[in-house]
């Protein structure tokens, strides 16, 4: 870590100890993990104080940790055998334990005094998931709240304006989601009859398309025609 991140590491921990849940820094970037309560005092003064001045908002964003560190891809013993074969459910493993909420909303910000940048990490409970507007510390929030609370649907408690922008009027669900079927809730047509397009439940079989290969048993040795199998 550069001499300025470290300096700037300590004068956070020292500010904020009591907030601040954990504090990481990989490639020359400052993550600090708040608790939801204190989003909003840690903000003011990350914005007002002198030593701080992060005045920029540059992007909120949430993360979906749904079945975080399950993995059913086995990579490497499938490079021989063609990747159709790389998933196996019926093997999942968890080399990562995770025992945190679901979801996270991210705070990237930029000091433009001091030329520091800064990421915020909050985990949000509940159904639906609810954390403290930002939009009267930085109001770039206002579009960025709107747009995490469409795709994600976490509420930001205290927003002037709280709806959907980036889907259609009526939409079902909250498309970034993990557990969002790939193929939506409902679908659009035009009915002939009615003259009108009109919304209907989904009728696409869900499934999930997987590439399949045929590859030689090693990189240098030709298929051999006899052997030769064709994967449906």
């Amino acid at each position: 870590m550069s001499e300025y991140l470290t300096e700037l590491t300590q004068r956070l921990v020292a500010h904020f100890e009591k907030s601040i849940s954990a504090v990481t820094s990989e490639r020359d970037e400052i993550t600090l993990e708040l608790m939801a309560c204190d989003l909003q005092e840690v903000s003011y003064r990350l914005r007002d104080d002198p030593v701080f001045k992060f005045e920029l908002l540059v992007d909120i964003c949430v993360v979906d940790y749904q079945d975080y560190g399950i993995t059913e891809w086995k990579t490497r013993p499938a490079t021989l055998t063609g990747f159709e074969r790389a998933v196996d459910k019926s093997r999942q493993s968890q080399p990562v334990v995770w025992d945190k909420p679901r979801f996270a909303v991210v705070y990237h910000l930029l000091s433009l005094t001091h030329n520091h940048r800064l990421r915020l990490r909050v985990f949000v409970e509940g159904e639906p998931p609810t954390v403290v507007s930002v939009n009267a510390i930085w109001p770039a929030a206002n579009w960025y709240e709107r747009e995490a609370f469409d795709l994600y649907g976490v509420l930001f408690a205290g927003h002037p304006d709280l709806r959907r922008l980036l889907t259609d009027y009526g939409f079902v669900g909250h498309p970034f989601r993990k557990d969002f079927p790939l193929s939506g809730h409902v679908e659009v047509r035009y009915d002939a009859e009615q003259g009108r397009v009109i919304y209907q439940p989904v009728t696409i079989v869900p499934r999930t398309l997987v590439p399949k290969t045929i590859r030689p048993p090693s990189n240098h040795a030709p298929l051999n025609p006899s052997s030769e199998q064709t994967d449906a």
